[in-house]
């Protein structure tokens, strides 16, 4: 029964708690300690925690020893309410418990939840009693601002998850252990594929030059993908005043995300970095009259955008304050929409499926949010009649989509396609939107047949979104051993003695005519130490070469994926590496 309810639903409840049960034990080893917060998540839950001193590996195991106790004490979870002034009474010994009630409603009850000698400021729901909680692990501790502002102050957050049975808890944990092998944060740091400093700062990786590599051949697929389908290539600057920002709007709606040089109040210019490329490839539009005969036009560019994300927000490669992508605008009639609109889609998933990422991928269609008109440009009406277009157009591409309010972008609504990582956290990764605000703002226009000046729509799409997210995404999902098209070292080249030298190097030579990525490994070390650095470091082909090899002009292929291929001929072996590449084979 317990599984059952488990299962049907009931997970928030249990996750959230636990999380009460966890609040409980640190509170009894640590009286001193003052609560925050502590949700139920995707995968378990967490408390946030204001202690003296840092939690620690070894307080996690004190507290996970506390909260058996407290399970086998067996208590009811019992829910009252009280008044604000009550309220306040109960929990004048918690700051953050304080502030929370201090933004309630002032005439409303106020909800707590009571187990044993802990009580907690709760809106539910919860199990009936502790005891239902079999199996549990306390994750991690970290730190987190309190809710997330970088101007408050740091709070340990302790991570953990719970089941109702211990084979589900020993299930979850070892599918937890390989996702961390996986972690792209992690090795990618291994792999040299990238690293950070902390003189340059949150946000802001450094790619290595095997990371750096990844990311070019990702970008000439991009760009030379986009040629063949009619994009026009734009390289625009990098910041701009903030009379450009103001026409758009994102000075108004989007300011508080933006690198912003200067003072308006003291200084004749304002410049910003740009979070986004839109209304610089407007100009580009703009550069001359324009016709319906110019349409559709579509621009593209490798963009580095920067955006000012909250300290808290950073992790690895997914979320960053400088990024680059595959950024591009289409400016179209009405009755272009619709074809415009499915070939982004198509150019799309056509990526995700060359990068063998289309499985792990879903459709959200966000929309605007109706009580908050303030967050957004144009007319009720508008949006309506905008959202119903792109939802015909949506049912009409056959695609399965979630519809999610207040997530479009302040002027229109968007196709959000979403990927998970390695821990099951989702993120956008490319995004199609439909701009019925921007080309009237900025006054671009065009000549239609019956010689009457029109506003185009514009459509805003990438078409593999952030290449630096992508990377991550591609090490997770490769553990690092990218297809040979991809992979920043296609082939090592291993004499097996000195006397073999010379034939490694013209192997190696003729490789790298052949534009393959290829090293030459010629150091005075066993071939067996060198095959296993080889491995370590995910190479998809060793070609060995000895006394066999050299005089027959052949290579001795061990292959990452199909083990010992014996001797080929190096023409042979060429071939095979060229077809994978061309046709980039997963």
């Amino acid at each position: 029964m317990e599984k059952e309810v488990f299962d049907s639903g009931g997970k928030k409840a249990f996750w959230h708690t636990t999380s009460h049960i966890m609040a409980q034990a640190v509170k009894r080893l640590y009286p001193d300690a003052k609560l925050a917060i502590g949700p139920a998540i995707e995968n378990g839950f967490y408390y946030d925690f204001d202690t003296a001193t840092p939690l620690t590996s070894e307080d996690l195991k004190k507290i996970e020893k506390e909260m058996k106790r407290i399970i086998k004490e067996g208590h009811k979870l019992e829910k009252f309410e009280l008044s604000r002034e009550e309220a306040m009474e109960l929990m004048k010994d918690e700051p953050y418990k304080i502030e929370l009630i201090g933004e309630l409603p002032e005439d409303e009850a106020i909800t707590f939840y009571k187990q044993g000698d802990f009580v907690d400021l709760c809106a539910g729901p919860h199990l009936e009693k502790v005891s239902e909680v079999k199996a549990f692990k306390l994750l991690s501790v970290t730190g987190a601002y309190w809710r997330g502002n970088e101007k408050n102050k740091m709070l340990q957050r302790i991570y953990g998850t719970s089941f109702t049975n211990r084979e589900d808890l020993d299930a979850y944990i070892t599918a937890l252990e390989e996702a961390k092998k996986r972690d792209h944060n992690k090795l990618g740091r291994e792999l040299e594929l990238f690293t950070t400093s902390e003189y340059i700062g949150q946000g802001l990786p450094i790619l290595l030059p095997k990371g750096a590599r990844i990311i070019q051949i990702l970008q000439r697929f991009i760009e030379d993908e986009e040629q063949k389908r009619g994009y026009l290539l734009t390289k625009t600057p990098f910041m701009a005043k903030s009379d450009l920002y103001k026409i758009s709007g994102h000075w108004d709606h989007y300011r508080e995300g933006m690198f912003i040089m200067g003072d308006e109040d003291k200084d004749k210019e304002v410049f910003a970095l740009r979070p986004m490329t839109c209304p610089f490839q407007f100009q580009a539009y703009l550069n001359r009259p324009r016709s319906y005969r110019d349409l559709p036009l579509r621009y593209n560019e490798t963009s580095t955008l920067f955006r000012n994300e909250a300290s808290g927000e950073m992790h690895g490669l997914i979320r960053l304050r400088q990024f680059t992508i595959s950024e591009g605008h289409i400016a179209c009639t009405p009755d272009q929409l619709e074809d415009e609109f499915k070939n982004s889609v198509d150019l799309a998933i056509y990526v995700l499926k060359t990068l063998g990422l289309e499985e792990d991928v879903s459709y959200r269609f966000s929309k605007w949010d109706e009580s908050n008109r303030d967050k957004y440009i144009g007319s009720p009406q508008e949006w309506e009649n905008v959202q119903n277009k792109m939802r015909e157009i949506l049912d009409h591409i056959g695609i399965n989509y979630v519809e999610a309010d207040g997530e479009a972008a302040f002027y229109g609504p968007k196709l959000d396609i979403q990927i998970k990582n390695v821990y099951g956290k989702e993120d956008t990764l490319i995004t199609v939107q439909i701009d019925f605000q921007l080309a009237e703002r900025f006054e671009m226009e065009y000549t239609d047949a019956d010689g009457q000046k029109k506003h185009p729509y514009v459509i805003h799409r990438t078409s593999i979104g952030c290449y630096e997210r992508t990377l991550a995404l591609l090490i997770e999902k490769y553990a690092g051993a990218f297809p040979a098209w991809l992979a920043p070292v296609q082939a090592r080249v291993m004499p097996i003695s000195e006397k073999h030298a010379e034939y490694a190097a013209k192997v190696t030579e003729k490789l790298l005519g052949f534009g393959f990525r290829v090293e030459n490994d010629s150091r005075s070390e066993k071939i067996g130490y060198k095959i296993r650095e080889a491995q370590k470091q995910k190479i998809p082909y060793m070609l060995i070469v000895g006394d066999k090899e050299s005089e027959e002009e052949t290579v001795s292929v061990r292959s990452r994926k199909e083990g010992e291929m014996g001797a080929i001929p190096l023409d042979e072996f060429i071939a095979k590496l060229k077809d994978e590449v061309e046709n980039k084979r997963l």
